[in-house]
């Protein structure tokens, strides 16, 4: 039997990552009833066999709860790594010289394989080479195509095949390999709502993503190397969505970089009118206890702050010890920022100007109206969820209903701020239109008899992109008559 769930009081999303800890049909649920909105399955662990029974667990969520549920795959990326050393590590002594080169041999503290003949091609010297999630710094001094000899800044432990960042150079390698199509392929076939593609550096990285997605699924961009900094708007300009990966980013920049451009990226994001989510590290001690730190806790709040469509658990709810509590925590933190008086104020510190289309306009004039007549919603009918995109952008103070006939638009809004998607019959006239916003509004509770609603749609109806319509209107008593 579908159990009602009422919409979230909480306009940012929430999106929880699943792995060992959380991927039971059991335990997804109860992610979902502590305040989870949409999943990430982290196609970088485990094989493609074993994600069919978790996407399947998300699914079913749809018939108990009566809701669309939202799945998103994030794809590894390229990984770069060293070799193997004799003995399985070795320790780099600061000041001295390392070499990287074209040899299998196992490597000692003077030298080590490095199989990627695309940083040969790109390196130059006096960029930085680093090792082990930055723990180590290397600086070249020289190279060929053979070999990269490096000074060794920052010196320490380094064992088999760790990982190697290169943060100063735009590396001529796809953002894509073959086990990422391999997947991508895979999670389109599955049905998944987004894809996430790793290590963007141009937007040119997306063009063979999108191909290959053929419009079956949403892609999102994930923000984590410098060289995306320096073309972000043509990037965001260039998905559907947008994530700040705070943890390669803070790799490849210096630590106190990362939070101005975290605000510089969702301030883009929702200029331009795309779903951006923050990720990384947000209630990290939540792994192995039951209570974050406070910082974490300013951390999650500022995130909210900035109006961020989504905010992300990562290892916290796929491998930490407390994946239930760390989603109601992270669901309480973006309520209790939600109701301080000051916030309607401080998620429009980001001046996000209408386009010069009527419906951009529509949607600006849609959260000046309901907050002049004090309305409980804006109710909007989409198709492909443009219209809804264009709406929560303005982020009204209000509840954003979303009607579609289409399931894949209603899961794809999951990841959309203060929108509550339902999959419903398309609508034939005006008449029906205003009725069914009326009875869908009491259905799910999101206005009550006496109630002004906001109505935006496109006439002619089933047109996507039409967008051409506002109505206001005052739900009765009687709506829900005659209907079951």
């Amino acid at each position: 039997m579908t159990k009602a769930i009422s919409p979230r009081s909480r306009k940012v999303r929430i999106l929880a990552t699943l792995g060992p800890a959380s991927n039971s049909v059991e335990m997804i649920a109860m992610l979902y009833e502590a305040g989870a909105d949409a999943f990430r399955v982290n196609m970088s662990h485990g094989d493609q066999e074993s994600k069919v029974a978790v996407i399947a667990a998300i699914r079913s969520l749809e018939k108990k709860y009566g809701r669309p549920t939202t799945i998103l795959a994030d794809l590894q990326g390229p990984k770069l790594r060293v070799g193997k050393f004799t003995g399985g590590k070795t320790v780099l002594e600061t000041g001295a010289t390392f070499i990287l080169d074209r040899d299998k041999t196992p490597g000692d503290a003077t030298r080590v394989e490095l199989p990627h003949r695309e940083i040969f091609e790109a390196i130059e010297p006096g960029a930085r080479l680093l090792l082990d999630d930055g723990k180590l710094v290397l600086r070249v001094t020289e190279h060929d195509m053979d070999s990269i000899t490096t000074l060794v800044v920052v010196g320490g432990a380094l064992s088999n095949s760790k990982g190697l960042n290169v943060p100063d150079v735009v590396l001529p390698m796809a953002a894509l390999t073959p086990k990422d199509r391999s997947d991508l392929a895979f999670a389109v076939d599955q049905g998944v709502d987004w894809i996430a593609l790793s290590f963007v550096q141009r937007p040119e990285d997306l063009a063979e993503a999108r191909k290959l997605i053929g419009g079956r699924a949403a892609l999102l961009a994930k923000i984590e190397k410098p060289a995306a900094i320096e073309r972000l708007e043509e990037i965001v300009e260039a998905c559907d969505g947008v994530m700040v990966a705070r943890g390669d980013l803070g790799v490849e920049l210096p630590p106190e970089s990362v939070p101005p451009l975290q605000k510089r990226i969702v301030e883009v994001s929702r200029r331009l009118g795309r779903p951006v989510v923050v990720a990384t590290q947000m209630l990290e001690s939540m792994i192995v206890s039951p209570s974050p730190t406070r910082a974490e806790v300013s951390d999650v709040a500022t995130a909210v702050y900035d109006g961020a469509d989504a905010i992300m658990l990562s290892a916290e709810s796929a491998a930490g010890a407390w994946p239930i509590e760390s989603v109601a925590m992270m669901n309480s933190i973006g309520e209790a920022v939600e109701r301080d008086p000051t916030y309607g104020a401080r998620i429009h510190f980001t001046v996000v100007s209408s386009d010069p289309t009527t419906a951009d306009a529509l949607a600006e004039a849609a959260k000046n109206i309901a907050a002049t007549v004090d309305a409980a919603a804006i109710i909007c009918f989409t198709s492909s969820g443009s219209t809804a995109r264009r709406v929560a952008r303005e982020r009204p103070s209000v509840p954003l209903m979303v009607l579609t006939p289409r399931i894949e638009t209603a899961r794809r809004i999951g990841l959309l701020w203060g929108t509550h998607a339902v999959h419903t019959r398309d609508v034939n006239s005006f008449e029906d239109m205003v009725a069914k916003a009326k009875r869908m509004a009491l259905r799910h509770n999101i206005a009550k008899a006496g109630d002004r609603v906001i109505l935006i749609a496109g006439v002619p109806f089933k047109t996507p992109g039409s967008t051409n319509v506002l109505h206001v209107v005052r739900i009765v008593g009687d709506e829900l008559k005659g209907y079951s």
